[in-house]
């Protein structure tokens, strides 16, 4: 008979192989995701953003309590993301942590401008609201950052609106350890002197953008006197930012222009083809083309601004006052002059972003030249093109639009197809006075740019945010209607799209399918699937009892 092995010789073997599967993986470190959507896979440009961190970096997450079943899915989302990061990276320390637990946890919260959400709470076919604080805070050498964990949306279920937020979770903490431990570094230019916004109206977008790179006024008056100095001081800047300008721009401003794109500048125009002017008399809106002497500026780079409006089927609403000055309340009314653009373009300029809302915008025609054209959005295809000059009646407006909301749209009046609204243009630039008389000399005139970006939107307003009394509000955020829409995201991709700074922009294209369970579904079946779990494992205790005491008896029988 084979002599069988010693019980302690096998246990010395075991505890010998467990230490050395240990010690081997301590030199060999590999997780494994095995997700279809790799959504536990960091990457490259969220681990280029951590690489460099070599102190501490803490972070406190307000995501720790009694949440509803989707809510809970993003707390524990979060905290799978965060173990990526600091199994990549072990200076990034975590804890989750109830704001409601200890006592003025929330005043310290709203006192750093972290804003609670109102979430419903749905059980057994009851409906309740509960506070929650979707946020987190990470300190690195003193500093502070909040990070938004949940995604402000439009017209989507509660569910939907964690979906897209988990999606948008590694991006929202990127940002946040970008904003702390990489020193700012880019110049950006917003250009003044032809009746650009007022500065209260881009406030809130050029105070974020200010987190990432450095903002300076620049005017181009200058131009008229010392052009070539102008050339020069334009030239320390890496992006120009045009806001809806008003006042026709002059050949010596036209030429600096060209020349700082010539030299590889980048440069971001929002610029209304159309002015509307109030009548006193009738109080419509008289729309009629605006002359900026930027047409042939454009042409030259491929693009045109027409001098039209886009009336799109698609599109916000607004609200209107209706009855005596008592009694009156505020309806909601489709306007078609406002078009929303959700683009399916797969561009990291626009992927993942909520609806753009555009204020009388124009179409943009592209040109056949080299340069690379990219549409970034367009308006539905549902939409048609009014030309100028054009009466406003906003009362016959809107009962025409009332009619095609309950009798459906023509399609042969909004046959215009997805008309272009903002154009991404990349490449090598001819120059706009090239073989014509310059405006004035200069030493190293260049008829051709470096290889350079440029952004060319037909809506001035898009940048521009509301006023409550005089303090402005986020940009994108309706007041009238309660809404968030999608400009301000927008406007920062296209910025950081512009200074090459598009690592973290392609962290969006990152697309996770989160399963959530339908509510009403559970709700119904409830009763039945409680009763499911309570007489299954009865069930199979039973069976399995019978069998052992039949197997039992027919053994020793």
């Amino acid at each position: 008979m084979k002599k069988s092995k010693s019980p302690i010789k096998t246990l010395l073997l075991i505890i010998i192989g467990i230490i050395f599967i240990n010690f081997v993986g301590s030199y060999f470190y590999k997780r494994f995701d095995l997700t279809q959507d790799q959504r536990f896979t960091l990457s490259e440009a969220a681990k280029e953003t951590i690489a460099l961190i070599d102190e501490p970096i803490f972070i406190e997450v307000f995501l720790e309590g009694d949440f509803p079943s989707e809510f809970k899915r993003l707390q524990s989302e979060t905290k799978q993301l965060l173990e990526e990061f600091e199994a990549y990276n072990p200076n990034i320390k975590f804890k989750f942590v109830n704001p409601s637990e200890k006592e003025g946890d929330v005043e310290a919260l709203l006192k750093f401008g972290v804003k609670p959400a109102q979430i419903e709470v749905k059980e057994n076919g009851n409906i309740s609201s509960q506070q929650i604080f979707p946020w987190a805070i990470a300190s690195y050498q003193g500093k502070y950052k909040k990070i938004p964990l949940l995604k402000n949306q439009l017209g989507i279920t509660s569910e939907e609106r964690v979906n897209n937020s988990i999606q948008n979770l590694e991006y929202a903490f990127a940002d946040g350890f970008n904003k702390l431990v990489h020193p700012k570094k880019r110049k950006v230019a917003v250009i003044k002197g032809n009746g650009e916004l007022d500065d209260k109206y881009v406030v809130d977008f050029f105070t974020t953008l200010r987190d990432y790179y450095y903002i300076a006024p620049f005017t181009l008056d200058s131009a008229a006197v010392s052009p070539v100095k102008t050339l020069e001081q334009i030239k320390e800047f890496d992006l120009l930012v045009i806001a809806n300008p008003t006042e026709a721009f002059t050949e010596n401003e036209k030429y600096v222009l060209d020349q700082y794109t010539m030299c590889g500048g980048a440069s971001l125009w929002l610029v209304d083809a159309v002015e509307l002017k109030k009548d006193t008399i009738s109080g419509n809106d008289f729309a009629f083309g605006k002359e900026l002497n930027l047409t042939d500026f454009f042409f030259k780079y491929g693009v045109r601004i027409n001098h039209n409006l886009v009336k799109d089927v698609y599109s916000a609403p607004i609200l209107l006052a209706s009855g005596n000055e008592r009694e009156s309340q505020y309806q909601r009314y489709p306007w078609l002059y406002s078009p929303l653009s959700s683009s399916a373009n797969n561009h990291p300029i626009v992927t993942n972003i909520e609806a753009v809302k555009f204020d009388y915008v124009s179409g943009i025609d592209t040109l056949p030249n080299k340069i690379h054209k990219t549409i970034l959005l367009t308006s539905s295809p549902i939409s048609k093109i009014v030309g100028m000059p054009i009466e406003i009646n906003i009362n016959k407006e809107i009962t025409k639009n009332l009619k095609i909301l309950k009798e459906g749209p023509s399609l042969e009046e909004f046959k215009a197809g997805e008309i272009p609204l903002a154009v991404l243009l990349e490449g090598s630039f001819p120059s706009a006075y090239k073989n014509r008389v310059k405006p004035f000399k200069i030493r190293n005139n260049k008829d051709e740019s470096n290889t350079t970006k440029m952004i060319i939107i037909s809506d001035g307003s898009l940048i521009k945010n509301q006023l409550q009394g005089n303090r402005p509000l986020e940009l994108g955020y309706d007041k009238w209607t309660n809404a968030f829409y999608g400009n301000k995201e927008f406007l920062l991709n296209t910025v950081n799209y512009l200074l090459d700074d598009s690592g973290l922009i392609n962290i969006r294209s990152k697309e996770i399918s989160v399963p959530f369970l339908d509510p009403q579904k559970t709700a119904d079946k409830r009763g039945f699937w409680q009763w499911i779990n309570i007489l299954i494992p009865l069930v199979l205790l039973a069976i399995f009892g019978g069998l052992f005491g039949y197997f039992r008896k027919k053994k020793y029988t």
